[in-house]
């Protein structure tokens, strides 16, 4: 089981789903754990959720690690990464919540359409929110 939260965009508050037309951007499921590709490609994958201030961070803390001395640059680059796998989730719902967007539910599922249809299962009104645009 993974634990899913559920953010809702900015103009979407929960309870009062506008019944005319969806907003702009769909209602979005971040998992919970650890993310390999983030692991891996750090800040590319944070560039790729558009998450600007946190890959600019980590591509400048990569950087820093890369000009450190020969026996520390490696394992503070190691480092670096795992954090960014370990965090790469939070990190998508720290940049979603500083633009507006707010929390609806936490669910858990053994996948992303299992955590979908237990979101839409506790309350159906979210449903024109994901059938928006996905990024």
């Amino acid at each position: 089981m993974r634990a899913y939260t559920v953010l809702l965009p900015p103009g979407a508050a929960r309870g009062s789903v506008p019944a005319t037309a969806p907003p702009a951007e769909a209602a979005r499921l971040i998992p919970e754990g650890f993310s390999w590709l983030a692991f891996l490609f750090g800040p590319l994958w944070l560039a790729a959720h558009r998450c600007w201030a946190a890959a600019l961070g980590a591509f400048l803390l990569t950087l820093f690690a890369l000009v450190l001395p020969a026996p520390l640059d490696g394992p503070a680059l190691l480092g670096l990464h795992l954090l960014l796998g370990l965090h790469s989730h939070d990190l998508r719902r720290w940049t979603l919540t500083r633009r507006g967007w707010r929390l609806a539910h936490v669910v858990l599922a053994s996948g992303e359409e299992a955590a979908l249809a237990r979101a839409l299962a506790a309350e159906p009104r979210l449903a024109p929110l994901f059938a928006g645009p996905r990024a």
